[in-house]
């Protein structure tokens, strides 16, 4: 394993008769790269989800540990991807840039118009599974049906897709077709789908990464982060509603609210910065694991 400088907690091996675990991984945009901790701490664990549910980044990151991604194959991915901003602006362009005169005419790289599935083929391993078929985990992603008004869950046929449309955040990727649909980011709906999970295993874990608007109190934010910030004040309200019906056994906010939605190139501070949500989550798992027993 690299060196993070992070501690992580040494591997155990689990019995067959210990209590099932899910997981619902949240959307947030660059955020929910501090998933990478959760991931990491329940392979050290020995722990293997018996269901994964994600929203956005939190589909990516759901899809990969699915796939049977470790997280430290997560994190030095992620790392040498987006972490180099050389690397991510060279694979940035390689995706977005114009594909004849047609693709030039209808968006080039105006707001709003990047081509999402064109980015996550640049940035999602090439180990991830292209079908919900061949997943090591079964998993549910969510996305949001924009004409028809209601959140949609994916759980067969093509994943990579239906990972496309549940990151396809409004005003910086373009919605994309799913049978004829529009579909956009799985976070409108459910931003932090454990719902989705509820009843299939004995201990559900949610993980919130969309945190709350930053800024200085007092001064106005700009108009891009107002926009996101709005978009955070409604999804926290979407989170506390749910809390109130199906609250999952283990809730983690890993410390990211100072990042902004697309700070994917502060990847290393991001994990810097998060890290205490792994001794957390082994704190809050040992705990629930005891109950059970």
């Amino acid at each position: 394993m690299a060196d993070t400088g992070i501690a992580v907690p040494e591997r155990t091996v689990r019995s067959s008769g210990d209590p099932t675990v899910a997981i619902a991984f949240g959307g947030g945009g660059a955020r929910g790269i501090a998933h990478i901790h959760v991931i990491e701490t329940l392979n050290a664990m020995g722990i293997e989800p018996v269901a994964i549910s994600g929203s956005s980044i939190g589909a990516i990151m759901g899809a990969a540990m699915a796939s049977g991604l470790s997280g430290t194959e997560i994190r030095e991915f992620a790392l040498e991807s987006i972490g180099k901003p050389t690397n991510a602006i060279g694979r940035i362009w390689k995706a977005a840039r114009p594909r004849g005169m047609r693709d030039a005419m209808e968006g080039g790289l105006r707001l709003g118009q990047f081509n999402v599935e064109r980015i996550l083929d640049e940035f999602l391993p090439e180990t991830v599974a292209r079908r919900f078929e061949d997943l090591k985990i079964p998993a549910k992603i969510m996305v949001t049906d924009y004409y028809d008004h209601c959140e949609v869950v994916c759980e067969t046929g093509d994943l990579r897709l239906a990972v496309a449309a549940s990151a396809a955040i409004p005003a910086v990727f373009r919605p994309v077709m799913v049978d004829n649909r529009v579909m956009i980011d799985g976070g409108i709906f459910n931003p932090v789908p454990f719902d989705q999970i509820t009843g299939l295993a004995d201990i559900i874990i949610g993980i919130d990464v969309v945190g709350l608007p930053s800024g200085v109190p007092g001064q106005p934010p700009s108009t891009i982060d107002m926009m996101f910030g709005a978009n955070q004040l409604m999804m926290q309200s979407i989170i506390g509603m749910k809390c109130k019906t199906h609250p999952p056994d283990i809730l983690l906010r890993p410390d990211v609210h100072q990042f902004r939605v697309l700070d994917f190139l502060k990847a290393k501070e991001i994990l810097e910065e998060s890290a205490g949500v792994a001794e957390q989550l082994k704190r809050d798992l040992d705990a629930a694991f005891a109950f059970h027993r």
